[in-house]
């Protein structure tokens, strides 16, 4: 029986929700950052931990800088 990444407990056919290559319990499936529960197939991924798209990922992965547009507005 495979386990959950999150809780370390067992995850039944009925509750699984598959992600990241690995069965999770639906509750479990949450945002690293500001735990928002998650579906499967519908987050970006850091090192295997789930983030949602918008704007946990984009802030703490994405493009950084100041100012709306231009050559001055990204670092990288």
């Amino acid at each position: 029986m495979p386990k959950c990444p999150k809780c370390d407990k067992e995850v039944y056919f009925a509750e699984k929700v598959t992600s990241l290559g690995k069965d999770w319990h639906r509750p479990c499936l949450k945002c690293m950052k500001c735990s928002k529960t998650l579906t499967a197939g519908s987050h970006a991924s850091r090192e295997g931990k789930p983030y949602c798209h918008n704007p946990c990922y984009a802030a703490l992965y994405g493009p950084g800088g100041f100012g709306h547009g231009g050559t001055e507005s990204h670092k990288y």
